[in-house]
């Protein structure tokens, strides 16, 4: 497919994400995906490239989608730059997921876990965001800022959740704490996708074999409990979630309490992120309910009433 030879205004969105920027395209006979980088987001210009860096390192691990081209943007035409890929078949977790009666969620969720268990098997010497395409790892603090653990970050944030009450500020300074003493206890570092949740998962209804894993915009390399945590966020199903764990201790040897409390440690850092933009999205608002919750109650694992 060449995108140069399509026209833009006929491509079809794809439901799904918040930036409006992936779209469906027939050539053909045949159907890809175009994403579109008007906005490249938090990666900058080179974020097609780090997309596209990463579908590579990972086809053949993990189910996503072939990389067809990659096109740098063309200030001179104003043409954005663009990464086209193979559209992979499935159904939207999202959608499928609370269809399906109690076995069919553990084995789904067991499937999951042996992604996630891939995920964190895929190493690098140290935490931060990729900047290139070749995976160089940047800085999540620019212009020399230094953000040394959880409860630091919360400092950071707290000036910008200024509708929470002090007591509830106050505890989740205290969840921070035992958080980052819990997450300190691991010392790898891994490959995290840092939207694994069924939104981003296309499963064949039939098989529920995972079919594709999308959207990998947020990945970096940091914590190996981060993508469980981002998984289990608002997920309280029992047939699910003790699938889920116990298929990952089976693979990477954690007890399932243990990597409940981790997963829910680690997915702290993505609820502050998210409160601080309740009002961006449903999932920044749901965030910011569950983590109050969190914090009145003193306990990561606190579910909303």
């Amino acid at each position: 497919m060449d995108p140069a030879g399509t026209d833009l205004a006929s491509l079809t969105p794809l439901a799904g994400g918040w930036s409006g920027q992936t779209f469906l395209a027939g050539v053909a006979g045949e159907q890809s995906v175009v994403r579109i980088y008007a906005d490249p987001g938090l990666r900058g210009a080179a974020a097609h490239e780090v997309d596209a860096a990463l579908l590579r390192l990972v086809r053949g691990l993990v189910p996503v989608a072939e990389v067809l081209e990659v096109r740098r943007a063309d200030p001179a035409t104003g043409m954005p730059a663009l990464l086209v890929t193979s559209h992979l078949p499935g159904e939207r977790g999202d959608l499928l997921l609370p269809t399906l009666d109690a076995p069919a969620r553990a084995e789904l969720g067991a499937r999951l876990a042996g992604i996630l268990a891939d995920l964190g098997g895929m190493p690098f010497l140290r935490s931060g965001p990729f900047v290139d395409g070749d995976l160089r790892i940047g800085s999540f603090w620019p212009d020399g800022q230094d953000v040394d653990g959880l409860p630091a970050y919360v400092d950071l944030a707290t000036p910008q959740l200024g509708w929470w009450t002090p007591d509830e500020l106050d505890g989740l300074r205290e969840v921070a704490v035992d958080a980052q003493a819990l997450l300190d206890t691991v010392g790898r570092v891994c490959l995290v996708h840092s939207d694994f949740n069924p939104k981003n998962l296309l499963v064949d209804p039939q098989t529920l074999e995972v079919t594709g894993v999308l959207d990998w915009e947020f990945a970096h390399a940091g914590h190996p409990f981060t993508d469980l945590g981002n998984l289990l966020r608002f997920e309280r199903d029992e047939d699910f979630t003790g699938a889920v764990l116990a298929a990952y201790a089976d693979r990477r040897g954690t007890p399932p309490a243990d990597a409940l409390a981790l997963a829910r440690a680690a997915d702290l850092w993505a609820l502050v992120d998210l409160a601080t933009r309740r009002s961006a999205n449903p999932v920044a608002a749901a965030a910011d309910v569950l983590l109050r919750e969190v914090a009145r109650r003193r306990d990561p694992g606190a579910v909303p009433a």
